[in-house]
């Protein structure tokens, strides 16, 4: 990652980025992968699904475990 300062941070291990085409990009935090360790699926929404903040967004399955990711903005 290029800058992490650009990053604001969820306590639910989530981060939000803001590009310069004012789009927001969104992942987790290094922690929360390592917990997870080698991922082995990734249930992602659909292209212009929109959501609250804090609701669930998309699954992620690895060796250790399934995790629920949280959309820590309101958005599409």
């Amino acid at each position: 990652m290029s800058n992490p300062s650009a990053l604001k941070y969820a306590n639910t291990h989530e981060w939000v980025r803001l590009e310069e085409s004012g789009e927001l990009t969104v992942g987790i935090t290094d922690h929360a992968q390592d917990l997870l360790g080698d991922l082995v699926f990734a249930d992602l929404p659909e292209v212009g699904q929109r959501f609250s903040a804090q609701e669930e967004c998309m699954l992620l399955e690895s060796v250790k475990a399934a995790s629920d990711i949280y959309m820590p903005v309101s958005g599409e």
